[in-house]
């Protein structure tokens, strides 16, 4: 049985004159056991799956079921059973962090004491802390009471709608361990993130863009299948670099990245010297060519989704 599944879910939300497709026609298999992402930008429809599947909000048309049960019919049986860490910090912030643990286990019927187990790891970071308000906590802490509230109840199922954004790299990296570790428990995870260096972490993902899935496949694969020389290039003027390498004939696509421009040229067997060439007017010019990751391979599937788009 797979823990989650969409089939051609579509959502649309009401808009000036016209209707806003959030989430178009997504279908998509989360395995049992597995750690799967949804990478994508803010207002790729991440958000509006998480709530479809939390049985928070309906979907105008397709089905979606976790772990057998339907959102719909069974959209009771399903709250029992998923735990779900929300975007924004939801949590009560005038309570301590004890008080919200402590409620969250009495919806749920349960004691702190009966899962400690399950949130030991998280909650010994927490513990010096657990009279505190938690509108008082650290981003990161933030996300780990939040985590920990997510699974008091022990779930099948764990929804986390982008649980790093804003945290701290040191905090980033620490709930991706913990994830791991929950995963090891046999608890089936979705995360959504915009980051994609997050990406190599998941087992799986899948990529979304403007509500659209554009590629699911192991991180490893997708890569794999990025078949085109990449190259580094950066000079004193990015500005104006990045307008030459754009117009230059053979180049197939070239964004921003970072402090460089990453460059994809039409011909694998290309002389770079006919490109310095090109650019002899740059000062200190750089060109390497690089190993694609994941963000490449994102922008590229764009520019193939938009071809008249090209993503600065």
């Amino acid at each position: 049985m797979n823990a989650i599944e969409l089939n051609n879910i579509v959502k649309t939300y009401p808009a000036k004159k016209t209707k806003l497709t959030a989430v178009d026609n997504v279908s998509l298999l989360v395995k049992e056991g597995e750690l799967f992402g949804l990478i994508g930008p803010d207002g790729a429809g991440k958000s509006s799956i998480f709530r479809i599947l939390t049985t928070l909000l309906l979907a105008d048309s397709g089905s979606a079921s976790v772990m057998g049960l339907d959102v719909v019919n069974d959209y009771k049986e399903i709250r029992k059973i998923v735990g779900y860490m929300p975007g924004r910090f939801s949590l009560y912030q005038d309570l301590t962090v004890e008080e919200n643990l402590e409620f969250f286990a009495t919806i749920f019927n349960t004691t702190i004491e009966a899962n400690y187990d399950l949130i030991s790891d998280i909650y010994k970071q927490l513990e010096p802390f657990k009279m505190r308000r938690a509108g008082k906590l650290s981003g990161g802490m933030k996300q780990k009471l939040a985590l920990c509230c997510a699974l008091i109840h022990k779930p099948k199922v764990l929804f986390l709608d982008e649980p790093t954004t804003g945290v701290d790299p040191v905090s980033r990296k620490e709930f991706w361990e913990m994830l791991k570790r929950l995963k090891e428990q046999g608890i089936s995870i979705l995360v959504s993130t915009p980051y994609m260096d997050e990406a190599k972490l998941c087992d799986r993902i899948a990529l979304i863009q403007n509500g659209k899935i554009l590629e699911i496949d192991t991180p490893q694969n997708i890569v794999d299948r990025f078949d085109s020389n990449l190259y580094a290039v950066r000079s004193d003027n990015m500005f104006e670099l990045l307008t030459e390498l754009r117009n230059f004939p053979k180049t197939k696509s070239c964004f921003a990245f970072g402090d460089k421009h990453h460059l994809v040229l039409n011909d694998n067997n290309f002389d770079l010297n006919e490109l310095k060439t090109y650019l002899q007017n740059q000062s200190n010019l750089e060109i390497k060519k690089i190993e694609p990751g994941i963000e490449d391979c994102f922008m590229r599937l764009i520019a193939n989704e938009t071809p008249e788009e090209l993503p600065a």
